[in-house]
């Protein structure tokens, strides 16, 4: 059975909220970035989340669960600089790395262990991308350990695109229902949206 670690990458600034913080937004009663890293539990027991700050609030949203922490003081670099943070602290012996963006509410634990089997059924020898309708590439996804090197060298902005790029021969896309691999929340806009769509969430 192929072991996978994963990566959510909560480190960055949230600019475009304003004064208000996407991860900590609430839905299902609790924080978002608590319900994301609580749905990656249940898939597996290597959980790294990256935050800017020991003293950050989203720690606080992420008390008594048992993922490993990795502060990223170099945050404003971008989401390579979580990256490479967090692909140092994977133990050896897995056989790849998820990566579950943070305000992406919709993935479900379903969704998580259906990229998760893709991988273990390609023996963890390809990529795995979460998938919308036409297979519209979305999140999460898995890189197998080999590539795990790459994910340590990253730079920009980018996160591993340039990495997906460098090995679209080994991907393959797992579609999700509905939107759920799409939809991300990193504005007011994009969340008053959702949660019209979304009622009692």
């Amino acid at each position: 059975m192929t072991q996978i670690a994963i990566v959510i990458p909560a480190a960055g600034a949230s600019r475009r909220m304003g004064a208000r913080d996407k991860l900590l937004e609430p839905v299902d009663g609790r924080p978002l970035l608590r319900g994301v890293a609580q749905r990656a539990l249940a898939v597996s027991e290597h959980v790294f989340v990256t935050l800017p700050d020991p003293a950050s609030q989203r720690r606080d949203a992420l008390q008594g669960l048992d993922v490993s922490l990795v502060m990223v003081p170099d945050a404003k670099d971008g989401m390579s600089a979580s990256l490479r943070r967090a692909a140092a602290e994977v133990p050896e012996g897995v056989d790849g790395v998820m990566i579950l963006p943070a305000d992406m509410p919709d993935l479900t634990v379903e969704d998580l262990q259906l990229v998760a089997q893709a991988f273990g059924d390609s023996s963890g020898a390809f990529l795995v991308q979460g998938a919308g309708r036409d297979e519209k590439p979305g999140h999460p996804v898995i890189f197998p350990a080999d590539l795990i090197p790459a994910l340590q060298t990253l730079e920009g902005d980018n996160g591993a695109r340039a990495v997906l790029k460098a090995n679209a021969s080994r991907l393959i896309r797992v579609a999700l229902p509905g939107d759920n691999a799409l939809i991300d929340l990193d504005t007011p806009d994009a969340w008053t949206l959702w949660r019209a769509n979304n009622p009692g969430r």
